[in-house]
């Protein structure tokens, strides 16, 4: 071994050993402060309290029922609040179950890290070495995305191509069979847009790679490691809890339930398909906020992997949806100079959310099912909780609070992706700083299966980069970044619902 790799070699067994020791330092300090029943400088849960706020905010806020778990000062916090099905009225209880939605992905994400870091896959290696099945429309591209492409949303495949391939366990390969004809919303590489479908090849790479179905590998390689007894992928295995309906209805009405327990496929597994408590979904970010360690101190993520899914990956054009950049699975944020992780998720009337800081010791899971305001809920909560028991402020995100002036016009005209048409207006100033208007409504095979949906936009802020504006379609609505900005070569895009839309009129 040369000196020069010695010294590389050395460097990093050091830095390895310095975060092992620096995880283990805070972890007997809050064992030992916990036994001698001293303070370790963060504020005690309060629980009565807690309770109370869940409960106000959901009928405030007319949502059903809701499952808040909070980790804090090393332990996991239960609460819930309101009923699971408004119609037969059953109560919501900390081990009731709900749809995660997207938050699946990071369950996703997390088996195909651990697989390369086995030395099962290479993660920049083209997807066709693993799944010589693969294809997307564009031969070119099929040849060179990667699985790392495909983790940070940066492989430019259509994001929502969903497709109910049945309920066998050969759901998966007949999806990605399908997936031939699926298009591209930008060349790989150029810029970061949500993909879903990407999601399921990865699932599907998961299968090919343990020969396992994606939901047996899910339950050996972090369920049963994990100790998660109550999270689950099918109906089957969610009857044997309390199961929470979905409800639909917009920000200030009181929501209905939804026709069908769940109305995505099987094969939305990998991108979408988790059920799970709220607690159990803080038990997995605590695997992350732990450094790969379990409260027994027990080894379950090698430490390469936490590092690697944290690990800031792409810069986000939206810098507030999902965070400011995104890693292997997770968006990554930095409020007040600590970093954190998170995702979202929503199904067919139910959303998911979860944050964490690591450095402070907090993760927090909000399940909902149902009702428009839940995001105001989340960030209502989420922003109380971050402030008291981590002194952690949580931006917001809110038009410019001084007129800004901004000129309009290169932004007008049609944005259209796979599915969807939205198209940019000038909207009404009254005198004030210029504002436009979106409307978005679907396209080829899904045109007129939904009414059209507007969103009045205001300036927030503008640099030769990019421009962006905040959105919302009434006043009971939160606030959504709608962000401008062009690629290297001029092409215009617009970044909204975290996805990019190339600008076609």
């Amino acid at each position: 071994m040369s000196e020069n790799l010695r010294r590389e070699v050395s460097k990093l067994v050091d830095q390895e050993v310095a975060k092992i020791l620096e995880q283990t330092d805070r972890d007997v300090a809050r064992t030992v402060n916990r036994a001698l029943g001293v303070s370790d400088g963060a504020p005690a849960f309060d629980t009565a309290r807690w309770q109370a706020r869940l409960g106000e905010l959901l009928a405030a806020h007319h949502i059903p029922g809701a499952a808040l778990a909070v980790l804090a000062d090393g332990e996991i916090h239960e609460l819930a609040a309101g009923v699971l099905h408004t119609g037969t009225g059953v109560t919501v209880t900390p081990d009731s179950v709900f749809q995660i939605g997207s938050v699946s992905k990071g369950y996703t994400a997390a088996m195909v890290v651990l697989l390369a870091d086995a030395g099962k896959l290479d993660l920049d290696a083209p997807v066709v070495d693993v799944l010589p099945d693969f294809a997307v429309a564009d031969a070119g591209v099929t040849r060179t995305i990667t699985p790392r492409q495909l983790l940070n949303h940066t492989s430019g495949i259509e994001g929502d191509y969903v497709n109910d391939t049945g309920r066998g366990d050969d759901c998966l390969a007949r999806y990605i069979e399908g997936a031939r004809t699926v298009g591209l919303t930008n060349p790989p590489g150029v810029t970061m847009s949500y993909s879903s479908t990407a999601y399921n090849v990865l699932g599907r790479i998961v299968e090919v790679v343990t020969g396992q179905t994606w939901d047996e590998a899910l339950k050996e390689l972090l369920l049963a490691p994990l100790g998660l007894e109550h999270t689950m992928t099918l109906p089957e295995e969610v009857l044997r809890f309390r199961a929470a309906m979905g409800h639909m209805g917009e920000p200030g009405e009181t929501p209905v339930p939804t026709p069908l327990w769940n109305m995505l496929p099987r094969s939305a597994g990998p991108y979408g398909g988790i059920s799970a408590t709220a607690a159990d979904v803080v038990r997995f970010a605590r695997a992350f906020v732990d450094g790969g360690a379990a409260p027994d101190g027990t080894r379950v993520l090698p430490a390469a992997v936490v590092d690697a899914m944290l690990t800031r990956e792409v810069e986000m054009p939206d810098q507030w949806f999902l965070g400011a950049h995104w890693g292997l699975g997770w968006g990554l944020f930095e409020w007040d100079g600590a970093r954190g992780f998170g995702h979202d998720g929503s199904t067919f009337g139910q959303l998911a959310y979860l944050r964490a800081i690591p450095e402070k010791g907090l993760a927090i899971a909000l399940l909902t099912n149902g009702g428009g305001a839940a995001p105001k809920v989340f960030e209502t909560l989420c922003r109380e909780l971050c402030a008291e028991l981590a002194g952690v402020t949580m931006p917001g995100f809110a038009p410019a609070t001084e007129p800004l002036a901004v000129e309009t016009e290169p932004f007008l005209g049609s944005y259209k992706r796979e599915g969807f048409l939205m198209t940019i207006a000038d909207g009404d100033s009254d005198g004030g700083p210029a504002t436009l208007r979106l409307r978005y409504e679907g396209a080829d095979g899904l045109a007129g299966t939904f009414d059209p949906l507007v969103w009045h936009l205001t300036p927030v802020s503008h640099t030769p980069a990019k421009t962006v504006f905040a959105g919302r379609r009434n006043e009971k609505d939160a606030w959504i970044p709608v962000v401008f900005y062009a690629l290297a070569d001029g092409s215009r895009y617009v970044h909204f619902g975290v996805r990019a839309t190339a600008k076609s009129a």
